[in-house]
C-alpha cells in the first residue's frame, strides 16, 4: 500500500507488513489537530478496519518535536469561541475520536515529544503507549479556562486513578516521560534511539499473533471498564466462542504440537 494522504497531506497513513502506520503531519505546529485532521484520521482507521492485511495499526507525530501538542488553538476563535461554538466543533471532530475510540484493532502510539491535551487524549484511546525519554505529557485545560469531556477525563482517570487525574487535571503543568510511566498513563520509556525499533517489534509481535483473538482480548478489556449497564455480554460471549471455532484456533494447536510458529489467517 502506497502512502496514502488525508486533510491535504496532514494526515499521512500505510501498510507495510501487516502493520497500519497514522502519522501525524503538522510538524510546523507541533502536530496540533485541525478539524480536517480528525477527518482524515477517521478515514484512514476506515481503510485500516476495512483491509484484512491490517493486524494492528501504530500512530505517531511527523518530526522529532511533538505527538500530537493538542488542539489547533488558531482556530479557537472560530470554531471554539463559546460553549456554542464547542459544541458545533464537538460535533465536527466526534466522528474521528468516536473511530479510533471504537477501533477494534490493537492500536499502539508511537510518543515522542509533547503529548498534550487533546494529543493525550488521543494516546489514551490507543491500547497501548510507548514514549521516548524525552517525551512531555500534560493537559492544560486549566490555564486555558476550559474543560475536557467526560469520555477522555474517565479514560485518564482508568489510567492513572483519580489522585493522579486531579493533579494532572488541576494544575495543567507538564510532566516528564518517567513520571507519565509512574502513574501508569504509559506502559514503556524507551531511548529516543530505541523507539522505532522497540514499537515495530512490538507491532511485528501483535501483527504475527491470531486476529481474532486479539479483537476478542481488546473487546473484553473494553467491556471490563463499562457501567454494567452498558456492557454486550451476549457479543463478547459470541467472539469468544468464535475464537474457540475458529481456523486459526485450530492451527494454533497444530503448531504447538508440531513446535512450530503458527500462520494465523484471521478466520
Amino acid at each position: 500500500m502506497s502512502m496514502l494522504e488525508f486533510a491535504n497531506g496532514k494526515i499521512l497513513a500505510n501498510v507495510q507488513d501487516a502493520v497500519g502506520r497514522v502519522v501525524f503531519n503538522q510538524p510546523e505546529k507541533r502536530n496540533a489537530m485541525s478539524v480536517d485532521m480528525w477527518e482524515g484520521l477517521g478515514a484512514a482507521l476506515d481503510r485500516f478496519a476495512e483491509d484484512p492485511k491490517v493486524r494492528c495499526v501504530v500512530l505517531q507525530g511527523a518530526g522529532d518535536k511533538a505527538f500530537v501538542s493538542g488542539a489547533d488553538i488558531s482556530q479557537f476563535e472560530k470554531n471554539r469561541a463559546d460553549a456554542s461554538a464547542q459544541q458545533e466543533y464537538s460535533r465536527l471532530t466526534s466522528a474521528g475520536r468516536i473511530k479510533l475510540s471504537a477501533f477494534r484493532k490493537p492500536v499502539i502510539a508511537q510518543i515522542r515529544g509533547f503529548c498534550m491535551g487533546g494529543g493525550l487524549g488521543i494516546a489514551m484511546s490507543c491500547d497501548i503507549r510507548i514514549a521516548s525519554d524525552d517525551s512531555q505529557f500534560g493537559i492544560p485545560a486549566a490555564k486555558l479556562g476550559i474543560a475536557y469531556g467526560f469520555d477522555m477525563v474517565r479514560e485518564l482517570v482508568d489510567l492513572v486513578g483519580p489522585a493522579h487525574a486531579h493533579m494532572i487535571l488541576m494544575t495543567g503543568e507538564r510532566f516528564s516521560a518517567a513520571e507519565a510511566e509512574r502513574v501508569g498513563l504509559v506502559n514503556k520509556v524507551v531511548p529516543v534511539a530505541e523507539l522505532e525499533a522497540t514499537v515495530a517489534k512490538l507491532a511485528a509481535t501483535m501483527a504475527a499473533n491470531a486476529p481474532l483473538s486479539l479483537l476478542t482480548n481488546k473487546l473484553t478489556v473494553k467491556t471490563v471498564l463499562q457501567d454494567a449497564a452498558d456492557r454486550d455480554m451476549a457479543a463478547l460471549r459470541a467472539a469468544t466462542a468464535a475464537c474457540f471455532d475458529s481456523a486459526d484456533y485450530r492451527e494454533g494447536r497444530r503448531a504447538f504440537m508440531e513446535k512450530r510458529k503458527p500462520v494465523f489467517t484471521g478466520t
